[in-house]
């Protein structure tokens, strides 16, 4: 078990689960069936996973307890509703980004956001209604070439102008793979809110030297942002789940 800080507003938990397998070659094993119990544990509003699969033969293959459902599904607690959508297809199967909410779900998009043919990328969009309001979710999951993500936070507010009323509150949350910082400081500039405070590292997963995975938010104030720690959860995922606490903000 851990220990969950307490908190009445909005949780919002972002995952990269790694396709729910850890390790190389014959060390490989399965995590997705740890993961479930974790998930359950951290006791968010909304968990914004990336790296999920919808199905893969080969490993369905490999391991026997491999699930029958796709691993939004399987992951789902009880009382949550799984979104999922593909970014990537590839020879043995899909995979792409999901969000699982116990808040009921208004709508659901998706956007590409690939910005050259070796990586695909998505926007997972997801409209929620919390206490009626209503939450617009983006689950994000930016690339590994520097100037691809800038290119990629461009196309996402360009989206978000578009598509997203400007009262209406936003949570944005994923792996952003920003290790030089620049696509964090291009949203702050854009008056999202992060939760202040140090920054919280989670990745490597057994060593965590770098923040990767972050929320943020507009029309919400984040307060508090955590990960959990120990053995357990550096084993199931090569990034630590983070975990923000998030506050309605109180109109001036």
């Amino acid at each position: 078990m851990i220990h969950v800080p307490p908190h009445t507003g909005l949780r919002v938990a972002t995952w990269n689960i790694h396709k729910g397998v850890q390790g190389l070659g014959p060390a490989k094993r399965l995590e997705i069936h740890n993961m479930g119990h974790a998930i359950e544990q951290l006791d968010a509003d909304l968990v914004c996973l990336q790296e999920v699969r919808r199905f893969n033969h080969r490993e369905a293959r490999r391991f026997a307890r491999w699930p029958s459902l796709p691993q939004d599904q399987f992951l789902a607690p009880l009382g949550y509703e799984a979104v999922y959508h593909t970014n990537a297809y590839t020879r043995h199967g899909e995979h792409g980004n999901a969000l699982l909410t116990r808040w009921p779900v208004l709508n659901v998009r998706h956007e590409d956001i690939s910005d050259h043919r070796f990586e695909q990328r998505g926007l997972l969009h997801v409209e929620v209604a919390v206490e009626m309001q209503r939450v617009h979710v983006l689950v994000v999951h930016l690339g590994l070439v520097p100037m691809s993500r800038l290119r990629q936070v461009q196309q996402i507010l360009d989206y978000i102008q578009r598509e997203v009323p400007a009262h209406e509150s936003v949570v944005m949350a994923g792996d952003f793979n920003d290790w030089g910082l620049r696509t964090t400081r291009l949203l702050l500039q854009q008056a999202w809110c992060q939760p202040p405070g140090l920054t919280i590292k989670t990745y490597p997963a057994s060593m965590p030297l770098v923040q990767l995975d972050r929320v943020f938010a507009r029309g919400l104030r984040p307060l508090h942002q955590w990960t959990p720690h120990g053995p357990i959860w550096r084993r199931m995922s090569d990034h630590l789940p983070l975990v923000a606490d998030l506050y309605w903000q109180v109109p001036t």
